[in-house]
């Protein structure tokens, strides 16, 4: 992807913020969105998807993100809002929620690009971009402090669930996680309208 400087603000002028979610795949574990609101005069460079970038560098982007951006917020929706909604309806939640965060703290803003083909209901102009993790300089940034947040919260919730691995695989369906679910069945974090989940209830 283009470095940062090389980002083209969709619309052109205005001020926006970026959303973008993570952890929509995953068998346990909230979904987890975050809007960020980029400062011009302050670059970040290599600004990109957050699963083009290793760990590490995540790590170093999230807390550059943190302080460099205009604003940022990150918010979820919790395992029950997902087997309640469905997981599609659930992130639509949380991305809501995090522009609402923005809102909330003060800070005024044109229009929100969401990473995707759809946007949730927002008290501002929405604007979908497919794609827009890897295209897009505020969503991207989005995405890498959705997903930073998001691993770090399984992480700590791994301690409290041992035996199923989540620190390594964050959630997502491995080999080891179908095994371990086999095995001991469902923690009370995990997404009980999820098809694997369900089959290890019976």
């Amino acid at each position: 992807m283009p470095q940062a400087d090389l980002f083209d603000d969709l619309d052109g002028e205005g001020i926006y913020c970026g959303v973008d979610e993570a952890g929509r795949g995953p068998l346990a574990g909230p979904v987890v969105a975050a809007a960020v609101i980029l400062n011009p005069g302050c670059r970040i460079a290599d600004l990109d998807d957050s699963k083009c970038l290793t760990e590490g560098r995540r790590e170093s982007l999230f807390d550059e993100i943190c302080e460099k951006a205009s604003a940022w917020a990150i918010a979820e929706a919790s395992v029950a809002e997902i087997d309640e909604l469905n997981i599609l309806h659930a992130s639509m939640l949380a991305m809501r929620r995090a522009v609402l965060d923005l809102l909330e703290q003060g800070h005024c803003f044109d229009r929100a690009h969401i990473d995707g083909n759809r946007c949730p209901e927002l008290p501002v102009i929405g604007r979908a971009v497919v794609g827009g993790d890897g295209s897009d300089p505020a969503i991207a940034a989005a995405s890498i402090l959705a997903k930073v947040a998001r691993d770090r919260q399984i992480v700590a919730l791994d301690a409290e669930h041992p035996g199923y691995g989540l620190a390594r695989h964050k959630g997502y369906a491995t080999v080891a996680h179908l095994a371990a679910l086999t095995e001991l069945g469902p923690s009370p974090i995990h997404r009980r309208s999820f098809a694997p989940v369900r089959q290890a209830m019976r």
